[in-house]
């Protein structure tokens, strides 16, 4: 269970509404305040205006905001240029390392030729994957992802959709520009726009032409089931 309730700031606007068990697609234009919130779900931006299973974020110790949620940003940051793969992995698991886990998540990613290297030589759709690894392992009970498939190929994309609508995550709250990944994943879909919800509710009545207009400006039709661009 997550809430927020009438959080403000130069930013955002009275946010306010709580998921269950729900999954959540979290969608704007550039500016909208997606990463903010994101970043004030996850107490980045500290206030008190959150709560994860009954409990206030902000007086949850460390640890165990940990154990309730993950933030994981746009881009891979390390603080070792020299740290591979593989030891980048055994860092995101939280109590003890895991090797069978890392082993089958560098096979299923396909990332064992990199297993070795260091990560600051990968590109950014393998730091991408990365990223992705590193959450399954820290297994926390909402992960946030902050545009994770901003830079992979279709085959990588495809993968990442499958990894999403499995049982390898708890809880997921995605955001994201890709419009065909939020149609495919069919979860709950949160609209902001200047920092204000404009939507939340089902992903069936968001993506209808209507709702398609308003927030998209013809840009986007939805056509037997298919989400076409209005060229």
């Amino acid at each position: 269970m997550l809430e927020i309730n009438k959080y403000k700031s130069d930013i955002l606007s009275d946010i306010t509404f709580s998921l269950d068990d729900e999954n959540l697609i979290i969608l704007g234009q550039n500016g909208a305040g997606k990463s903010t919130l994101a970043k004030v779900l996850s107490n980045l931006i500290q206030n008190d205006n959150v709560k994860l299973f009954g409990e206030n974020l902000h007086d949850l110790s460390d640890k165990k905001r940990a154990e309730y949620i993950n933030y994981i940003p746009p881009k891979l940051s390390i603080f070792d240029e020299y740290i591979t793969l593989r030891e980048f992995l055994e860092l995101s698991c939280i109590d003890q390392v895991d090797n069978k886990k890392i082993d089958e998540l560098i096979d299923i990613l396909n990332l064992r030729k990199l297993e070795n290297k260091y990560c600051k030589a990968f590109s950014s759709g393998e730091k991408q994957l990365l990223l992705l690894a590193s959450s399954i392992l820290h297994n926390a009970k909402i992960t946030i992802f902050d545009e994770l498939t901003a830079n992979l190929d279709i085959t990588r994309l495809k993968e990442v959709f499958d990894i999403f609508n499995s049982a390898f995550l708890k809880q997921k709250i995605i955001i994201t520009h890709n419009l065909d990944l939020a149609y495919a994943l069919k979860f709950k879909i949160l609209y902001l726009k200047d920092g204000k919800i404009e939507f939340l509710g089902k992903h069936e009545d968001f993506f209808c032409n209507k709702n398609l207009k308003k927030f998209y400006n013809d840009s986007i039709l939805k056509i037997n089931e298919h989400l076409v661009v209005n060229l």
